[in-house]
């Protein structure tokens, strides 16, 4: 297989720009003439061996942070955003939304700004909603949409939280951690029969949680609120750093960095990855040694990006059972559909068909990429007699040349093409000739249509 070659254009320009360097102090230290530096910045030639070696020891620069998936996250989330029927024929060419999804990835952030906006209108219309006659009506994404970007291209890893959580922890108990912490803040701590999860009232400072619920759910809880009342300044300074538009996107991203402590907290990031490499990934050992669920085991896994000591790149996305995404993550080359559900050749969703059950699939995407996926479904009990029940399906996934270090691809034979299952990422920008569970046409194939004859499709892709 040839070495793919490596262009970084725009990470090398923000480099230089962050160590306040000009190009040719910044080719002097990499020991590169100024005419190639600037072919590399402008991606006119990738960046060469030599290179990737002065940035390791002149800079320190964890070298994998070069190939990272924000150029793979922007070009899926452009693919999709053109697939809206209203560019209809003015669609560019997968290499030009490459180029710039490298060359300006302000320019790609700038466009999918837009057309989030353009979206949002357009339901409002659709819906005969009357927001565009309110005082207050403004054309900007939802606070759930501005959170869940805000950590897509966070590569979902906040270093200074995950460091906070892991110092917070250190080697001892991390319950014994949190309830000295707590009783040191003059929070009193109580279960009670409730319907919630967690109740706090800041004048008495009586925290409430529900003995309906599992211990680890009780003992995250705990964490997110011990890192809401101890870490809110940190906590603040990130959100400070994140800009959002509204104060509800805003407050809804702080209980996403306190759910990021506390599952920081719960598996610290050295504790948790040498245990995950020691049992080979063994998601069922590590909820067990760590006092976590199965999901909060997975979802942690898909965290472990930290420069300099980064774990095995892995997707974790979460269903529910009409299909539609409610969290999703994405380290690896497979980035998801920013709307609307998941392939339904995947795995995923046969979860909900076998409770109690790991699924495991091998599956290559139209571009050639091949996965091991490990799927199950998570259902969440209300807690009594005739509550309703929760039922979601998650899947943890990873490149297929990672086999060896997962104890799930034990007798899976990853060397057979024929044993790997055609998936894709969303009907409008999968690229399959032939699939059976195809819902409406890919963007970028002409179709033919006979009216004498049906198959499985209305039509045929070119």
């Amino acid at each position: 297989m040839a070495t793919q070659k490596l262009y970084a254009g725009a990470k090398l320009r923000e480099m230089r720009t962050r160590l306040a360097l000009t190009q040719k102090d910044f080719a002097a230290k990499l020991g590169v003439s100024l005419p190639y530096l600037n072919q590399m910045e402008n991606n006119n030639r990738p960046v060469s061996t030599t290179v990737v070696l002065a940035l390791a020891q002149e800079f320190g620069l964890d070298v994998t942070e070069l190939s990272s998936g924000d150029s793979e996250r922007l070009i899926s989330d452009m693919r999709e955003a053109m697939a809206d029927p209203v560019f209809a024929d003015d669609v560019p060419p997968l290499a030009d939304l490459r180029l710039t999804a490298s060359n300006a990835p302000a320019l790609a952030r700038a466009f999918l700004s837009l057309h989030r906006a353009y979206r949002q209108t357009h339901e409002r219309l659709a819906s005969l909603d009357e927001a565009l006659g309110r005082e207050d009506a403004r054309i900007q994404a939802s606070p759930w949409e501005e959170v869940r970007d805000f950590f897509h291209y966070c590569d979902n890893y906040i270093d200074a939280v995950d460091r906070a959580a892991e110092r917070f922890s250190g080697n001892g108990d991390t319950r014994l951690n949190a309830e000295t912490a707590l009783q040191e803040m003059g929070v009193t701590l109580t279960l009670r029969d409730m319907e919630g999860l967690r109740a706090y009232d800041p004048e008495t400072k009586v925290l409430a949680l529900s003995h309906r619920s599992a211990p680890q759910t009780r003992l995250f809880q705990m964490l997110l609120q011990l890192a809401l009342l101890r870490y809110g300044d940190l906590l603040d300074a990130t959100l400070d750093f994140a800009k959002f538009q509204t104060e509800e996107a805003r407050s809804i991203a702080k209980i996403g960095l306190a759910n990021y402590f506390a599952g920081a907290a719960l598996m610290p990031y050295t504790r948790f990855l040498e245990a995950a490499q020691a049992c080979r990934h063994d998601l069922e050992l590590l909820a067990i040694r760590f006092g976590a669920s199965i999901e909060q085991v997975a979802h942690r896994l898909s965290t472990l990006q930290r420069p300099g000591a980064k774990g095995i790149p892995f997707f974790f996305v979460r269903v529910d059972q009409a299909g539609t995404i409610t969290k999703r993550h994405s380290a690896t080359r497979l980035q998801f559909a920013r709307f609307g559900g998941a392939c339904p050749l995947w795995n995923v969703h046969r979860a909900f068909e076998t409770p109690g059950r790991f699924l495991r699939q091998l599956a290559e995407t139209p571009d050639g990429v091949r996965y091991i996926s490990l799927a199950r479904d998570v259902s969440k009990p209300g807690g009594s007699f005739g509550a309703p029940v929760r039922r979601y399906a998650i899947s943890l996934g990873c490149e297929v040349s990672h086999a060896d270090a997962l104890v799930f691809a034990d007798g899976l034979d990853v060397t057979q093409a024929s044993a790997f299952e055609p998936i894709g990422i969303s009907c409008r920008i999968c690229e399959r000739q032939h699939c059976h569970q195809r819902s409406v046409p890919p963007l970028e194939r002409r179709l033919t249509v006979d009216t004498n004859e049906r198959s499985v499709l209305p039509y045929r892709v070119n």
